[in-house]
């Protein structure tokens, strides 16, 4: 396995890279429905309780399920406003992680704004790396692009993998990605980790000047 390293790690990067890309556009999209959602959860009466049945309706809504049913139904030739869309693929695969981090952030929003009215700003401001937590969790569920063919990280794994003759070397490949993406994830949450220790003790110190 260790000859097809060289030429296998620049297309693996690359296809990280559309990773990336499809968590920050799902994160995104996600922020656009979803802030408004928690402005709603944190208030009164009916709007609350009618914002609180969507989220609870996309919270239980599976990724793979909406991503199929959007492929199904989204119509090949539809060019919404006028402009030609070339990927229904990817724009589904978006749209369902965007499900997630919709209802993900509209909980851990409104937690935030209650916690702002009630004057602990500490607890606010923890949605803040809540967000890179997200960001996180749609990077690595991302991988379910791969199931429509999108060229992602796994998909070029799994590329790969089909062409290698000895099952040892296509158990040896998966295993060095799955290793490589369980670096990159607990590396990422301990940075998290760290930031939200270094942001709650800066709020302490500036919410008591005196005890410096």
């Amino acid at each position: 396995m260790i000859e097809v390293l060289p030429a296998f790690a620049p297309r693996f990067l690359e296809g990280l890279v559309v990773n990336l890309e499809i968590a920050m556009a799902s994160l995104a999209v996600g922020a656009a429905a979803g802030l408004p959602l928690a402005a709603l959860l944190a208030s009164q009466g009916l709007p609350a309780r009618a914002a609180s049945l969507i989220v609870a309706a996309l919270r239980a809504a599976p990724t793979f399920v909406v991503m199929f049913f959007l492929l199904n139904v989204m119509p090949r030739d539809y060019a919404p406003f006028g402009v030609v869309v070339r990927d229904w693929g990817m724009i589904a695969v978006i749209l369902s992680q965007a499900v997630y981090a919709a209802a993900y952030i509209a909980d851990n929003g409104a937690a935030a704004l209650r916690s702002l009215r009630a004057g602990d700003t500490a607890a606010a401001v923890i949605f803040l790396p809540s967000l890179a937590r997200a960001f996180c969790v749609l990077l690595m569920s991302s991988g379910v692009a791969a199931a429509v063919g999108i060229p992602e990280a796994i998909f070029i794994t799994i590329r790969e993998a089909e062409r290698m003759p000895d099952i040892a070397d296509r158990v040896a490949l998966c295993l060095t990605v799955m290793l490589f993406f369980a670096v990159l994830m607990q590396s990422a949450f301990a940075l998290i980790d760290r930031a939200r220790s270094r942001l709650l003790r800066w709020l302490e110190r500036s919410s008591n000047p005196a005890g410096r």
